[in-house]
């Protein structure tokens, strides 16, 4: 059987994806009830990091420990992954030394090399293209509030950015329509778009965007690395902070979302991230339980 990755959420089918849900919720009430579960032990899992993040290392390194397994955290200073040794020959080594690899990069195709010649499954946490594993917690946090996201209506507001192609990529995947609100010069990949069909469509304003959604998400306007286009971002995304007034128009029961850090006062209003239908601190969580299931099913699967 050939090994599992997840650099996509297109490399597990659309009912693989569903059971993992169901299985992270599974997984986080046993936590909960204090069960001890343990299908990991002695199982290694090598985390790679080129960017760093604060909800990443903490929800695969805590997923681990709680699996009973564990985690080894690699920076750019302490392997030879960021000092020109061929990704290749860092994938042949360390899939030697552990049962799977997750890394957080830059570059996509850099992952996809990491794969190739990796022995064990490689989990993508995050690249300049993709974030799956966050849609992962968004999907499960939008089942354990208003239940199955199938025929719902999504807004993407801000970016073209990993994680606005990741939503697309979720679109057709767990058959929701998704709408997309983004300043111009900031759409998403286009062949990224036409992939997902009748899933996506490009709006001419964030507010329209955001019309009737039952989910509406954002992120921040300058990702790491993009620092100094900050002052040309903030004024084109200046239409584009989620709002208390682009809330009301969208259903009345729509939840909020942002995979954080966030900036209160640029991509969201304060009293929308802090309000009633904010659920960052559930879908932030929720990263915990839904990579424990997705560890766990690539090493069942491996």
């Amino acid at each position: 059987m050939d090994k599992p990755n997840f650099l996509t959420l297109l490399d597990l089918d659309p009912e693989t994806l569903r059971t993992l849900l169901v299985r992270a919720i599974e997984l986080k009430a046993m936590h909960k009830a204090g069960r001890l579960h343990e299908p990991l032990r002695n199982r290694v899992l090598a985390m790679v990091f080129e960017k760093s993040s604060t909800r990443t290392r903490m929800s695969f390194e805590a997923g681990m420990a709680q699996l009973g397994g564990h985690a080894i955290f690699l920076s750019p200073r302490d392997a030879q992954f960021g000092r020109g040794e061929p990704i290749e020959d860092t994938a042949r080594v360390l899939s030697r030394m552990s049962d799977i690899i997750m890394i957080r990069t830059y570059e996509h195709e850099k992952i996809e090399c990491f794969a190739e010649y990796s022995d064990v499954p490689v989990i993508n946490a995050l690249t300049d293209r993709f974030h799956p594993c966050q849609l992962l917690a968004d999907m499960l946090t939008f089942l354990e509030h208003r239940g199955d996201i199938r025929g719902k209506v999504v807004a993407w507001i801000g970016d073209g950015n990993n994680m606005c192609h990741s939503y697309i990529n979720a679109a057709r995947q767990f058959d929701f329509t998704l709408k997309l609100g983004c300043p111009e010069g900031y759409y998403p990949e286009a062949g990224i778009v036409a992939a997902a069909g009748a899933h996506t469509s490009i709006c001419a304003s964030a507010v329209e965007a955001a019309r009737d959604a039952d989910l509406v998400v954002t992120d921040v306007w300058a990702s790491m690395g993009q620092e100094d286009e900050q002052t040309k971002r903030k004024q084109a995304f200046a239409e584009f902070e989620v709002t208390a007034d682009m809330m009301a128009v969208a259903s009345e029961n729509a939840l909020f979302m942002h995979c954080l850090p966030a900036h209160r006062g640029e991509e969201v209003a304060a009293d929308v991230i802090d309000g009633p239908q904010s659920v960052v601190w559930d879908e932030a969580e929720n990263r915990l339980h839904a990579q424990k299931a997705l560890l766990e099913y690539l090493l069942a699967s491996h």
